[in-house]
């Protein structure tokens, strides 16, 4: 437990943007170069992965299906992760975003494998942002965000409403293109690093004044 909870020297390297960068040049190349080949090398395919492509489990978070997604995921990115990454420190930030996108991936092959979609594509940055939205608002319960520039909500109230949406639309199927599993499990296993990494309950943070 001791080695679990070991942190990383402290140090700020804009990672948030990196990330960002990569996602940009990953949709370029999507868009220059024969893309369907492209996703298809570096989406989430379970078929794909069970041949062994596991690679898949991190590239997945790199590509995009269009533009409104690669945009909304960046600036969810950029909103909430150059906090986050300010407040964890860079490295202990790349790990929790990388970290919490595999295995978010990783249930999300095994959602998909038991239910018998394996020529599926799973794209996008959404299961590990929906992480850092909930890092978001645990270290800034404070915080009001103003939905569509208008509508002022605090931090914990837009993270679980989100996180409500999605249970309820895996449920009922809204949204059907959406994958709602992913974004869940990228929120439930961000919750699991919190407890496991930081010692914090993620609830007490989130409704902690």
């Amino acid at each position: 437990m001791n080695f679990l909870r070991r942190p990383f020297r402290y140090r700020y390297d804009n990672v948030t943007l990196l990330l960002i960068g990569i996602n940009i040049l990953v949709f370029l190349a999507q868009q220059v170069f024969a893309s369907r080949y492209i996703s298809e090398y570096l989406a989430m395919i379970p078929i794909a992965v069970i041949n062994g492509w596991v690679w898949q489990f991190v590239t997945y978070m790199f590509a995009h299906g269009g533009l409104s997604h690669l945009l909304f995921n960046m600036l969810a990115l950029f909103i909430f992760g150059t906090q986050v990454e300010r407040h964890m420190g860079s490295r202990e930030f790349l790990l929790y975003y990388l970290l919490t996108g595999i295995l978010a991936g990783v249930f999300s092959f095994f959602v998909y494998w038991f239910t018998g979609a394996l020529v599926i594509r799973l794209v996008g940055a959404s299961g590990a942002i929906f992480a850092v939205q909930l890092a978001y608002a645990a270290f800034f319960p404070n915080a009001v965000i103003f939905i569509w520039g208008i509508l002022p909500v605090r931090a914990p109230l837009m993270v679980l409403g989100f996180t409500l949406l999605e249970l309820v639309s895996s449920v009922f199927g809204f949204r059907s293109g959406v994958a709602h599993f992913t974004h869940l499990a990228g929120f439930a296993f961000g919750w699991i690093y919190f407890v496991a990494r930081f010692g914090i309950n993620p609830w007490k943070a989130l409704t902690r004044r």
